[in-house]
């Protein structure tokens, strides 16, 4: 008799583990179409940048790590949820410590190969850092250069993709907090240099350093950025509300 019931058992847990297996849905398989209930063309939007986009992202089909722990990870599970009916596929590119140079180096397959319909770039406190520690640095006129070639040839390549250009920004906490005026002859020009591109470009530009700056009269500068360049988790926040603020005001997305 307790026989019986073991082999029944097993053949139920058995059956259960398939039915499991069965209905398990892998990154590779996911598309946010299967949320829609309207005609809405799925739009892709792609996050592009340094350790502020990468936020400890996986590099595999993880979805419980692939999208980071930062802004891009706030601002596309809000979205998702809020807009059942609009499919949307976010993806996140950002590598930690990636200069504007580093992302001219794989701009093919990392952008340009993915075919966004919204492209968003926060890049530039790293070339910034070169400069202050004297790592291969870059003038500003070779940072104008290269992003221009980004932009140039997202332009050539995908003339219909919407672009967001995030000025780089720092506040006077930590490593920068020690060093302040290099600092800020280090990131000034280069902010200058993004919102010169978002003008020639005729692109959406946020300006991040003011957005911070404004935050600090609420809270302390640590409260939102924890060494003077990575956000804060409140920081991360921060980015996510003003990137789907303007972009909802701006490309009336998602409509």
């Amino acid at each position: 008799m307790k026989l019986v019931h073991t082999s029944k058992r097993r053949l139920f847990i058995k059956q259960v583990g398939v039915a499991a297996m069965a209905s398990f849905v892998s990154a590779d398989a996911f598309s946010s179409s299967s949320l829609a209930t309207s005609d809405y063309t799925q739009k892709t939007v792609l996050f592009q940048g340094d350790s502020i986009t990468d936020g400890g992202r996986s590099y595999d089909k993880d979805w419980n790590h692939i999208l980071g722990q930062g802004y891009v990870f706030l601002v596309s599970s809000q979205l998702w949820y809020d807009h059942l009916d609009r499919p949307m596929m976010f993806f996140n590119r950002g590598i930690s410590g990636n200069t504007v140079d580093d992302l001219l180096s794989r701009w093919q397959t990392d952008t340009i190969a993915l075919k966004p319909d919204i492209l968003t770039i926060l890049v530039g406190v790293n070339d910034a850092y070169h400069v202050i520690k004297n790592i291969n640095p870059k003038s500003v006129d070779e940072f104008r250069s290269s992003y221009h070639t980004l932009l140039q040839q997202t332009k050539d390549a995908l003339p219909d993709t919407k672009i967001v250009l995030c000025e780089p920004f720092i506040l006077p906490v930590g490593q920068v907090k020690n060093d302040p005026i290099n600092w800020q002859n280090a990131i000034t020009p280069r902010q200058a240099v993004v919102k010169e591109m978002a003008t020639l470009f005729n692109t959406v530009y946020i300006p991040l350093q003011e957005v911070f700056l404004s935050a600090c009269k609420k809270k302390p500068a640590d409260y939102w950025v924890w060494d003077g360049i990575h956000p804060m988790p409140a920081g991360h926040k921060l980015i996510a509300q003003e990137w789907i603020k303007t972009v909802k005001k701006e490309l009336k997305f998602p409509a």
